[in-house]
């Protein structure tokens, strides 16, 4: 485990060497050497001062989500510090970074988090209090971020929080949704769908990196030529779309460690066409930028129709393509083009099914822009990458038709091709004359149309493969990749599913949590969970039981008398 450097009140130069006796110190390392204090005078004029100068408010017009907004603006300064000296530090202790690839983080409000987490909520409280708002108040102004939907959004955001909790070096990477999935309303009594629209207001936790941006190719030809006695491949005429980062800031809890979350946008290469538009096709000038947004605009496009199941590869390979170059720019920046250092500092975890073309992306920034040949990429490759399968359902492991595939990725399915030839021959030598074996561990299945499976890809291309629960996992070597788990016994692991216990009880359930710590006579089960196993001593307590009552009781009044307002 990485560690963090410890809580402090000023801010260290050691790394630049600007604090031995003697050195000269620039003015904006002396201006930039404190964190911002948390006393409640000071928490109050961050407020009040983002108040005037980041909202342009007055006192006449500094409303309840204007307050929102302006302490959410507070609370973001300090995580930046943090932020930005995490980050610091990780680039000069160079440990194995974690990169966890998610389509979905269910975050929910942060401004709770944020505070609890950085240890700050009960002088906010004060603060606010005496600026005449409950914290508690303006917990409910936040929009809660259309950036998941489920389980596996949610477990994203749980790891996040747990390992920048763990001082682990771990950075998430995703996709920056305009409108999410959808709102639901009940209209004349009926469920109705709308378009989330969480960005109406803005996200007061996420800094524009429009420094950070990648191009990413789709459809073209794949030229090939010699070099020597080699053969090169180039992927040519190509229609180019960038992406442009977003980061958030991750606070652990207890600790400096603050990770980050950095969410690709999509934007069009060329942003507008001055020659079709004085034409007077005004249509076509901007028709490049809504095709280029269209790939970021909803979580999970419609697959109904050929238009969405395209878009939504095109989502998948965007996303994965942008997070590669960005995390080869990063290890490029430290060790150069020694890339046999790649897998000892650097892993990428595959949340599900979906960033798995990330393997094939791999593959060819290391054959066809790095220049090494195909058996020490694949090597890299296959220790750089680990896959959580969340699901066993069929629609969830992924199959994509070739022809999607050869239209939209034409180099990525060449090396589909040889990735499948080189796994297949090492099956054939282990099983020889087992057709049925082979047609099953194929990453093309033999289907009308052929259809590339992922799935089956992620497990070729992972050092490890987990389940989800003991009862997943042991369904998925026994049964659904049963033939993968006889080839690659050593893969498989479990890693059991859970929930951050700070979110989910002491912030979601303060009562509950003041009951725990009062007889635990520690707060430490937040980071602990296996500490709330000395409960059961208290099983035949009848004072402990009574407060259990009561808490109940009082969460039950508490729900009901929110729904009456709500």
């Amino acid at each position: 485990m990485a560690h963090a450097p410890p809580r402090l009140v000023q801010r260290s130069m050691t790394s630049t060497g600007l604090s031995e006796p003697g050195a000269h110190v620039p003015k904006i390392f002396t201006l930039q050497n404190e964190y911002l204090k948390n006393d409640v005078e000071s928490i109050q004029q961050s407020i009040t001062d983002h108040v005037e100068y980041t909202l342009a408010c007055t006192k006449y017009n500094f409303n309840q989500f204007a307050a929102f907004q302006a302490t959410a603006a507070s609370c973001r300064d300090r995580m930046i510090e943090y932020w930005n000296d995490t980050q610091q530090y990780y680039t000069e202790t160079d440990p194995k970074r974690v990169y966890y690839l998610s389509l979905e983080f269910l975050m929910g409000r942060s401004l709770n988090n944020a505070v609890y987490n950085m240890g700050v909520e009960e002088p906010y409280k004060e603060a606010l209090m005496d600026l005449s708002y409950r914290l508690e108040d303006l917990y409910e102004e936040e929009k809660d971020a259309a950036l998941g939907n489920g389980g596996l959004g949610r477990l994203a955001a749980c790891f996040m929080d747990s390992a920048a909790t763990l001082n682990l070096p771990c950075w998430g990477y995703g996709l920056r949704y305009k409108y999410g999935m959808f709102e639901q309303v009940i209209h004349d009594g009926w469920q109705t769908e709308l378009p989330d629209y969480w960005l109406t207001d803005g996200n007061p936790w996420e800094i524009d990196r429009k420094d950070v941006f990648y191009p990413v190719k789709f459809y073209g030809k794949v030229i090939a030529h010699k070099e020597g006695n080699q053969v090169k491949y180039s992927w040519e005429n190509a229609e180019i779309v960038e992406a442009e980062a977003y980061d958030i800031p991750i606070p652990g809890y207890g600790t400096n460690n603050t990770n980050n979350i950095r969410l690709w946008s999509s934007r069009p290469h060329k942003e507008f066409d001055l020659e079709m538009f004085n034409r007077g096709d005004y249509f076509s000038a901007v028709e490049s930028k809504q095709k280029s947004e269209n790939i970021t605009s909803v979580l999970y496009p419609n697959d109904s129709t050929i238009q969405g199941k395209e878009l939504r590869l095109k989502q998948q390979y965007f996303f994965c393509a942008a997070t590669l170059s960005d995390i080869i720019r990063r290890f490029k920046k430290i060790h150069g083009s020694n890339f046999e250092e790649f897998p000892n500092k650097v892993i990428i975890q595959l949340n599900d099914t979906h960033p798995t073309i990330s393997i094939v992306e791999l593959m060819r920034k290391l054959i066809d822009e790095e220049g090494f040949d195909w058996q020490t990429s694949w090597s890299i490759t296959q220790k750089s990458f680990a896959y959580t399968n969340h699901t066993i359902l069929p629609e969830a492991l992924e199959h994509w038709p070739i022809h999607f595939l050869e239209s939209l990725l034409p180099r990525h399915m060449q090396l589909i091709y040889e990735i499948n030839d080189h796994f297949l021959k090492g099956v054939s030598q282990k099983y020889p004359g087992d057709v049925a074996r082979l047609r099953d561990m194929s990453i093309i299945a033999e289907s009308h149309p052929k259809q590339i499976r992922m799935a089956n890809l992620a497990i070729i291309g992972s050092c490890r493969v987990n389940g989800v629960a003991a009862l997943h996992t042991n369904i998925l070597k026994n049964q659904v990749f049963k033939n993968f788990f006889e080839y690659f016994p050593e893969k498989f692991v479990n890693i059991t599913n859970g929930v951050t216990p700070r979110r989910w009880i002491q912030q979601s359930n303060p009562s509950l949590s003041t009951l725990l710590t009062k007889w635990l006579e520690t707060p430490k089960w937040a980071t602990e969970l296996n500490r709330l196993a000395d409960l059961r001593k208290f099983a035949d307590n009848s004072a402990f039981i009574a407060e259990w009552k009561e808490m109940k009781i009082i969460n039950k009044v508490t729900h009901i008398h929110s729904s009456i307002l709500c």
